[in-house]
């Protein structure tokens, strides 16, 4: 039997029996495709932290039971991320609340004169933190192909004064789902003496992910991306670069040793290691849902996860090619090898508009707008108009522009056929019927708000 024919049911996920009130007052089971935002609960997670939750006590500076208890969970929890991560030996993984903590915290770390170079394809995450923290930045223009991505790096690369260097590299787009040449782009950094961290936000869910294989320097996620929603996240790597920084918080647990002076003053050691750059306590249930989903992922197989959700993929771009009124976006071209995440726009339609339509109208739920990564998406939408709505885009233009927006599908472990096979259903409905209902803007959000006949357009 093949491995695309093992897995033939989801994962089970929390939210998989909720039912949701469509505009006609009818209900329906919700169909989450906004994964790429934030995935469901994985059952396994949801019953790891309910076992847990009555022993919950404080980590590291607790003599009790319960509190000795944690810190041995806590402590196991960062060594079952390092085994999912592959990590190197002497890598550490460090808790933090979420993919944009991490990349800040890196950010804060880097030694003083690094230029950094991202693609402006990046998330905001990964694009932003670098600039912020005072750091010389290279933006590199949007790849056409993996190849133009990689002679891109090497040419500004080539360029670039001596010093320490660090490109920012995402796995999976988070607009478009299309993979990037990860391998390629981290040995030609480091031919160039050039360090890399990863933002696997969107590819750690999808994909096994090897630190040792890619050769990454360091990597980023987060929880609520991987199917564990309690506000945590992950930067592991080398820990030069980290435990020669300032600590990112200052506070209890960063400490060593705290001491007064005889001026008056205050003397403190910093820990090395991951504690240094985890002042406070931490949240040991956010570390070990983190964790928990690593195991649970890494027992189901990826081989098996992989190949049930490349069948997903196949059957959700085949529909979507055969309505000819939907673009989808794609920066290195159609049939791009991607994870289960597909952008799009379709003729006519204010996207704003389309996506409350398939909320209201089909229980199906889907983001639009620009998706944390102006840049990309306004560069894959180029002249494309967006059609005069007063549901228009929520994401507000710069001065000068046109508002530009676009609809994100994103789908994962826990998606059962029937939710990709009711989106195309409803998308090709809407396309060529119109919406059931006309809409307004309220508040932002687009609203249903007077049924009219089906079979001709609603009026904004």
């Amino acid at each position: 039997m093949s491995l695309a024919t093992e897995i033939r049911t989801p994962l089970a996920v929390l939210g998989a029996d909720v039912q949701v009130p469509l505009a006609s007052g009818e209900k329906v089971g919700y169909a989450a495709l906004d994964y790429a935002a934030s995935s469901p609960a994985l059952q396994r997670v949801w019953d790891d932290v309910a076992a847990y939750a009555p022993y919950y006590g404080s980590v590291h500076r607790g003599a009790g039971y319960l509190s000795q208890l944690s810190t041995d969970l806590f402590e196991q929890s960062r060594r079952t991320v390092g085994e999912f991560l592959d990590l190197r030996e002497g890598d550490q993984v460090v808790f933090t609340r979420a993919t944009t903590d991490s990349l800040n915290l890196l950010a804060s770390a880097v030694p003083a004169g690094t230029r950094v170079f991202a693609f402006e394809t990046e998330h905001h995450a990964s694009l932003l933190p670098w600039a912020h923290a005072g750091l010389d930045v290279t933006y590199l223009r949007a790849p056409r192909s993996r190849a133009e991505a990689v002679a891109a790096l090497d040419a500004a690369l080539t360029e670039a004064p001596e010093g320490p260097k660090l490109l920012c590299v995402t796995g999976a787009s988070n607009v478009t789902g299309e993979l990037w040449p990860v391998a390629e782009l981290t040995a030609t950094a480091h031919r160039h003496g050039a360090r890399v961290v990863l933002d696997a936000a969107q590819l750690a869910p999808h994909h096994r992910v090897s630190v040792r294989e890619l050769d990454v320097d360091w990597i980023a996620f987060s929880g609520h991306k991987i199917y564990a929603p309690f506000g945590a996240g992950v930067l592991a790597g080398r820990a030069d670069w980290l435990d020669a920084a300032e600590p990112y918080l200052a506070g209890g647990g960063a400490t060593r040793t705290v001491a007064r002076e005889a001026d008056g003053s205050v003397a403190v050691q910093w820990h090395t290691g991951p504690a240094r750059h985890e002042a406070g306590s931490p949240n040991v249930i956010g570390a070990y849902a983190i964790a928990s989903a690593c195991r649970a992922l890494t027992e189901a197989g990826f081989d098996g996860l992989e190949a049930r959700e490349q069948q997903l993929i196949a059957r959700l771009t085949a529909g979507l090619a055969e309505i000819p009124q939907v673009k989808v976006l794609n920066l290195f071209g159609e049939g791009s090898a991607r994870v289960g995440v597909l952008s799009f726009v379709v003729r006519d339609w204010n996207s704003s508009h389309f996506s409350a339509a398939l909320s209201a109208e089909y229980g199906i739920g889907v983001r639009d707008g620009l998706f944390c990564a102006h840049p990309l998406v306004r560069t894959l939408l180029g002249d494309e108009d967006e059609a005069p709505s007063e549901c228009g885009a929520p994401e507000p233009s710069l001065p000068g522009e046109r508002s530009l927006n676009a609809i994100r599908v994103s789908f994962g472990a826990g998606t059962p056929d029937e939710h990709v096979d009711r989106f195309l259903t409803a998308v090709r409905e809407l396309v060529t019927e119109g919406a059931a209902w006309n809409y307004r803007n309220e508040g932002g959000r687009c609203v249903a708000t007077v049924q009219v006949e089906r079979g001709r357009r609603a009026e904004g």
